[in-house]
């Protein structure tokens, strides 16, 4: 694959592990001297208390390729959440990222000329999770990484499924409301 990569988007949900250990990826692919470039430096000079936003690391000084930046959705304000989101789900992060290049999903080929932003989904109520298994919630973070990079980069769902079955898709926390539950 050597067609330049403007700017792709993609999410994936992946569950099926103790509650808690949810991954919800959120991810932006493209080009660094475009528009993903930019945003990528931007975010990463624009620091936000609560917000950190980190490259995805194999471990301490070890980056992978391409540069992949986590973005967390919730508001960090726990050592211990921090501590399993800068290092569990940062881990699985990257190791996703190296997955969808192993596969074929993001060209090895490029590598060095693409970014990453991943919106990074970590339950809150995950320090409150006495044993926390954390083999699972890698597994599952990373699975969750790939898959979306691999719909950013087939571009799913398609429009003529969305289309398709647009109304019969109800959003889970939109029934939940009509249930009266929320």
């Amino acid at each position: 694959m050597t067609d330049r990569i403007v700017l792709r988007t993609g999410e994936a949900l992946v569950a099926g592990g103790p509650p808690g250990t949810a991954a919800e990826p959120e991810v932006v692919i493209g080009a660094l001297d475009g528009p993903v470039g930019t945003a990528l430096a931007t975010l990463t000079g624009d620091q936000v208390k609560g917000h950190s936003r980190v490259f995805a690391l194999l471990n301490t000084d070890i980056m992978v390729r391409p540069v992949t930046l986590c973005v967390s959705k919730v508001t960090v304000k726990d050592s211990r959440y921090t501590s399993i989101l800068m290092g569990t789900v940062q881990f699985a992060i990257a190791n996703g990222v190296l997955d969808a290049v192993r596969e074929g999903i993001l060209p090895k080929d490029q590598v060095n000329d693409l970014g990453l932003i991943c919106s990074v989904w970590l339950a809150p109520t995950i320090v409150d999770i006495k044993d926390l298994d954390h083999k699972v919630l890698f597994d599952i973070h990373r699975k969750g990484m790939k898959e979306a990079i691999r719909k950013a980069m087939t571009n799913e769902p398609s429009i003529d499924w969305l289309l398709e079955n647009q109304d019969k898709i109800v959003h889970k926390y939109y029934q939940m409301g009509l249930d009266g539950k929320i």
